[in-house]
């Protein structure tokens, strides 16, 4: 059988791949966002660098004076610089560099000493004209630089993103697993669920979402007890009306034993004792409809019980001691079909033992093949009417399901075994 799609799984699925994607489309804005503001930061810190190196440059007039007269791409030895991602240099008519960092070039970055900026190879520019003079200062930043500053924001943009998202994801899923509890809840309470007890009830609904559901149980239970007791009725009261004339035939059989000639009274014996199988399975049927009701426990004697259910040809040996709390007319029932089942399969002996609340009984019959045991045990286990169950075993299992136990059918060396476990009472 398939495994139906879980509700959970595919909400859980369906929010990770939510919290990937917001992630992925908050990633993809704060790139296109953090860009343009990276490039109008970075610029404002150029055009803030040329106001400081203005200020350092115009402490000493002399530098600036014998910078015009040095050699070009002079280094200013107060002024070098060792970061490569930051450069700076002052440039004269030809263009000439006069004063440049450690890291810019000796080559002037614009040839045409325009101001503003611009983009060289690998650098931003930025120039500036220095007052009263042909020269012009220009401070560069690195494109390597604005790279990784653009790419570090926009990593913790993501990453902050989607650890959000990831988080979201854990708490919703959290919350549907919270929300889908009551389901849960549901199932446990419909496998304990007896529409057939009196007074049965799932309990209420704990979301209104599931109110329909329980009325919907509640309606079907109520039908499916009215249902079982109207067929429970007729089957009793047919079982009722056949005991007295089932009665009337054995006692007119027994007569006619009596008086009728040698010859005859093998026939008229097997006629009255199938007449007596007819009795007790009427009597099964009986206890079958009883075995739904309220089991009305009594300490009793098996040994006691059974000497008052003879089956002729079956010899019955009850271990002693042999007390136990059961319902007698259901238990009785149960004896009778389970010892004429191990006659009919020509048994001879019957064993039977009470150990705690179990009722063992091992006969000397034919028995049956494992392949046959596993397949009614499947049946038990399933309540199939319709399968290899008798009705000796199916009485069997209900009397022991009223009880609070189950049957079951131990595996012997030879012949058939059955156990009556009866719960507490």
């Amino acid at each position: 059988m398939t495994t139906p799609p879980s509700i959970r799984r595919r909400l859980s699925r369906t929010l990770l791949g939510l919290a990937l994607g917001w992630g992925l489309v908050v990633s993809a804005v704060v790139w296109l966002t953090v860009r343009h503001e990276v490039d109008e930061l970075l610029d404002d810190t150029l055009q803030a660098s040329s106001r400081v190196l203005i200020d350092v440059l115009a402490v000493s007039g002399d530098a600036l004076a014998s910078g015009v007269g040095a050699s070009a791409g002079a280094l200013l030895p107060d002024a070098a610089h060792d970061d490569e991602r930051f450069g700076w240099q002052i440039v004269g008519p030809g263009p000439k560099v006069l004063l440049r960092s450690a890291a810019a070039p000796a080559q002037a970055w614009v040839a045409d000493l325009a101001p503003g900026y611009a983009d060289v190879e690998r650098w931003r520019v930025y120039g500036v004209p220095l007052a009263g003079s042909t020269r012009v200062l220009y401070v560069a930043q690195t494109r390597r630089e604005r790279h990784e500053a653009l790419l570090e924001v926009s990593l913790s943009a993501v990453a902050a993103s989607l650890l959000v998202g990831l988080l979201t994801a854990v708490w919703l899923r959290t919350r549907v697993v919270r929300e889908l509890a009551p389901l849960t809840d549901l199932s446990q309470a419909l496998a304990h669920f007896e529409p057939l007890r009196a007074g049965a009830e799932l309990g209420p609904p704990q979301r209104e979402e599931l109110v329909a559901i329980h009325d919907a149980i509640a309606a079907l239970g109520h039908r499916l007890a009215r249902r079982v007791a109207s067929e429970r009725a007729f089957s009793a009261h047919a079982a009722h009306a056949l005991r007295t004339p089932l009665a009337g035939i054995d006692a007119q059989l027994a007569v006619a034993w009596r008086e009728s000639p040698p010859p005859l009274r093998p026939r008229l014996q097997r006629v009255r004792s199938a007449a007596a199988r007819l009795s007790r399975v009427v009597a099964a049927l009986l206890a079958l409809f009883r075995s739904g009701a309220d089991v009305q426990r009594q300490r009793l004697d098996l040994a006691e019980l059974l000497a008052r259910m003879p089956v002729d040809g079956l010899a019955v040996q009850v271990q002693a001691p042999a007390w136990l709390d059961a319902d007698p007319d259901l238990l009785a029932a149960v004896l009778l079909n389970l010892l004429d089942n191990a006659q009919r399969h020509g048994a001879q002996r019957v064993e039977v033992r009470v150990q705690g609340r179990s009722v063992h009984l091992v006969d000397d019959g034919a028995g049956c093949t494992s392949a046959r045991r596993a397949e009614v045990l499947a049946a038990l286990q399933r309540q199939d009417d319709t399968g290899p169950l008798g009705l000796g075993l199916r009485l069997a299992d209900l009397v022991a399901r009223a009880h609070g136990g189950v049957l079951l059918l131990p595996e012997v060396d030879a012949g058939f075994a059955v156990e009556l476990r009866l719960g507490p009472g």
